[in-house]
């Protein structure tokens, strides 16, 4: 498998566990992210500004089957945190099924 991780948290040190919809997303210092008990196969962080984060993850294949894109951010200066999803189509013609739910920082 291909992991690609560029991690580094320096807002919180150990990571965070947030809820999403019906997504459970941890992220943790050093770590690839895991989504509902399973690792993401790719990762990408980008910081926004200096509390901010924007973190884009790939699941191929998830344990239903199914490839996903995932979305978490975290917008600087605010309390909000989101999760885009969409499910990942073979076919170009397919129409895109994506979600957007909001997150509860667990503490």
């Amino acid at each position: 498998m291909f992991f690609l991780a560029f991690i580094s948290f320096s807002a919180a040190a150990s990571g965070f566990t947030s809820h999403c919809g019906p997504y459970t997303f941890v992220a943790r210092e050093g770590e690839v992210s895991i989504i509902n008990g399973e690792r993401v196969t790719s990762q990408k962080i980008k910081f926004l500004g200096e509390d901010g984060i924007k973190i884009d993850m790939g699941l191929m294949p998830a344990k239903d089957g199914n490839n996903y894109g995932f979305q978490y951010i975290h917008r600087p200066g605010s309390e909000s945190r989101f999760l885009n999803v969409q499910i990942l189509q073979n076919s170009l013609d397919a129409p895109k099924i994506i979600g957007s739910f909001p997150c509860a920082k667990v503490r």
